[in-house]
């Protein structure tokens, strides 16, 4: 296996593009301009995640590392609030006006669903985006440039580098003509993923299923549909549902023969064929930027949202 940050051999050539983009966040990391006001004696952050405790430690303690990199302690001038839906959609509003009551400082949404619930709760506490698939077109910020309101933060640009995704699987399943998209209903995000893939098939001309499933027993179904309508591949979409149950997914590509490609690592790590899109972990701990800014006076309005800055490619 490679680290997050290192291709597999045969997967070396970097694109113009992934150069592009790699600069461009650079320079958007550095736009933020510099802020006299000392910390607060003591920050409160809310952390709030679609998905569960244990699918979401890892990008956790990256976003930890973060804070603690610019002066954070947890236990010292820093407490965390940390608030799990467990893959439930219908519980992130309530965790989400329980963090608006503790009065937190900054509100770290780990994902879509979750920034879209943070929104609702409050128009005034500051709201992070620790990944989100298109923040633009989900409604989340009004740009990157001038994301207005009290919300921004990181993409993921998982509709961005999902025909690339499209453009692996047509590589490695020779003759492919059936493609199955799983996606979340719960998750917008998931629908801007399939966008991308609709509009990159165009050239490619392959049959694009569409299947959603937001429960773990609506993902068995959903595989079960793969081969009832004779899939030859499936893509997973980003989802903190999905994620959550990386496992699942993988045991069940691997029982029904479906060759699987997704965008975080973590699902290769679990089984699946191939993974291509962000390292999640240092998005998270770039939030931690975007936090220690808020905090020393920068209006979530005037901070730039900015595609996160690496992309990490593995297989099984």
């Amino acid at each position: 296996m490679t680290s997050d940050t290192d291709l597999q051999p045969d997967y070396r050539t970097t694109t113009r593009r992934q150069i592009l983009l790699a600069l461009g966040t650079s320079l958007l990391a550095s736009s933020f301009g510099s802020f006299a006001q000392q910390v607060k004696k003591s920050v409160v952050v809310g952390v709030l995640r679609y998905g569960d405790r244990l699918s979401t430690e890892a990008n956790v303690t990256a976003f930890k590392q973060g804070l603690e990199a610019l002066g954070y302690i947890e236990g010292k001038n820093l407490t965390l609030q940390l608030r799990f839906a467990d893959g439930k959609a219908e519980r992130l509003a309530a965790l989400a006006e329980e963090l608006v009551r503790l009065k937190v400082d900054v509100i770290m949404a780990m994902d879509t669903p979750s920034t879209r619930a943070a929104q609702r709760a409050t128009g005034v506490i500051p709201i992070v985006i620790g990944t989100a698939t298109d923040p633009v077109g989900s409604g989340l910020v009004a740009s990157l440039a001038h994301p207005g309101g009290n919300t921004t933060g990181l993409s993921n640009m998982a509709s961005d580098i999902s025909p690339k995704r499209l453009e692996m699987l047509v590589t490695v399943v020779p003759k492919l003509s059936r493609v199955a998209v799983l996606l979340n209903p719960s998750n917008p995000a998931t629908r801007a993923e399939l966008k991308s893939l609709e509009e990159a098939n165009k050239s490619v001309g392959l049959k694009l299923l569409a299947l959603d499933a937001e429960t773990p027993e609506q993902i068995e179904r959903a595989f079960s549909a793969m081969v009832t309508q004779r899939a030859e591949g499936v893509i997973i979409t980003n989802d903190g549902l999905f994620s959550q149950q990386r496992n699942q997914i993988a045991e069940l590509a691997l029982k029904t023969r479906i060759p699987s490609l997704c965008g975080i690592r973590a699902f290769s790590d679990a089984g699946l064929l191939i993974s291509y899109g962000q390292n999640n972990s240092e998005n998270y701990r770039r939030a931690a930027t975007y936090v220690d800014k808020i905090v020393k006076g920068a209006k979530p309005s005037t901070c730039r949202s900015s595609r996160g800055p690496q992309l990490s490619l593995s297989s099984t």
